[in-house]
């Protein structure tokens, strides 16, 4: 499998790069940067977490910031936008907007792996208005019209 570099800066000394926790694995974690030893997260809460990385990732591609499945399903902690996108041109701060759907409060501790980056292409469309579309067997049939005989 080809590996693709991507430029990482460390915004802080103690900032952890991603890394991936098996050589087949698709997404790399990445690790909380906090102020104190922990930070917790009430129920309903969301907060951002740090992670005190910056990336600098080559055009067509993008980073997608998604949930850790341990920390999601047993904890109940997952991004709040559901998927974080990273785009190409943005140098900033790397933040996870960490919320706690559970019914207890969760704590996060420093450098504790809160999320998941994948890097994935990405297609730039144009989009043109058009008075008419293409008929398809579908049609407008929304959400939960497949497989309805």
């Amino acid at each position: 499998m080809e590996k693709l570099t991507v430029r990482i800066k460390k915004l802080h000394e103690k900032a952890v790069l991603p890394t991936y926790g098996t050589e087949a694995a698709a997404g790399a974690d990445l690790y909380a940067l906090l102020a104190a030893p922990e930070e917790t997260i009430a129920p309903g809460e969301t907060k951002l977490i740090h992670t005190g990385i910056a990336l600098e990732l080559p055009t067509g591609l993008a980073g997608f910031v998604y949930a850790r499945s341990g920390l999601s399903t047993k904890r109940g902690l997952a991004p709040a936008n559901k998927v974080g996108v990273i785009d190409p041109d943005y140098r900033g701060e790397v933040l996870v907007a960490l919320h706690n759907h559970g019914k207890v409060p969760q704590s996060i501790s420093n450098g504790e792996r809160v999320a998941q980056l994948l890097i994935a292409p990405y297609v730039t469309a144009c989009f043109e208005e058009a008075d008419s579309l293409s008929d398809t067997v579908r049609g407008e049939g929304g959400y939960g019209s497949t497989g309805r005989k």
